[in-house]
């Protein structure tokens, strides 16, 4: 998150290149961030894995996930809550992932927006109906009542912060989502 996208500001390229280092996973990372095209090769430097940005802050979506892929690495494209899906329809065959926010970016615990539900089924039906392979995650508001209804809806990731970090006991709360 970089204060313009987004109203908060969160960490760049340093610190997931810290992360990378101890991580065994591979590292998702979502770009809040405007002018993302000026900052890809940074990011993917630092060790992103899955590098994801915004439609709505992307002056050329496809030149940045053709500029991801270059490097080997998966490319998605997010979508705010109040964007449509056909935002995103020219890029589907170019995407590796498609996030779509359930709460405005920027700032955590928000509560779940629901009227993003109906856009995942709909980009869920046309990755079906266009023999597509992208996952589709979420990320924002997500509790075990909301993760069982995105999944219904076709999602395959569930991002959640606050339903975890904000609990005692991590393990349970995750074991919780996956249960949903």
């Amino acid at each position: 998150m970089d204060g313009h996208f987004v109203n908060n500001i969160t960490f760049g390229p340093v610190l997931v290149k810290a992360i990378d280092k101890l991580a065994s996973v591979p590292l998702d990372t979502h770009l809040m961030i405007a002018h993302p095209d000026r900052y890809i090769g940074a990011f993917l430097d630092a060790g992103a894995d899955i590098l994801t940005v915004h439609v709505e802050a992307s002056t050329d979506p496809r030149r940045d996930l053709r500029a991801i892929r270059a490097r080997g690495k998966k490319a998605g494209l997010s979508l705010n809550p109040d964007t449509p899906v056909s935002a995103v329809e020219p890029f589907l065959e170019e995407l590796d992932l498609l996030l779509v926010m359930s709460v405005v970016p920027g700032f955590g615990g928000q509560s779940f927006i629901d009227a993003v539900l109906p856009d995942v089924a709909k980009a869920a039906k046309l990755r079906e109906r266009l023999g597509l392979t992208f996952a589709i995650e979420i990320d924002g508001g997500i509790n075990p009542d909301t993760a069982a209804q995105s999944r219904e809806a076709g999602v395959d990731i569930l991002v959640a912060g606050t339903a975890i970090f904000k609990t005692p006991d991590y393990a349970a709360a995750i074991a919780a989502l996956r249960g949903a």
